[in-house]
């Protein structure tokens, strides 16, 4: 399972953003997604974990559907 930020449409963000202030906590919407990881050769697998570094971010292989 995989998790990121949610999209959301004004009137959503809106209530988000009510319940804050009410709550006095910063909410963060979150939608997951059920993902598999991809099996990667050895080269496969340097060349991510070097665009990982240039880039300072995270990557994940996933299946195709």
């Amino acid at each position: 399972m995989m998790c990121s930020l949610a999209s959301l449409e004004a009137k959503d963000l809106r209530a988000i953003q009510s319940l804050e202030t009410e709550l006095g906590k910063p909410l963060l919407a979150v939608v997951c997604h059920d993902v598999r990881t991809a099996a990667l050769k050895d080269d496969q697998l340097a060349k991510i974990r070097k665009l990982e570094a240039d880039l300072g971010v995270y990557l994940v292989a996933i299946q195709g559907r």
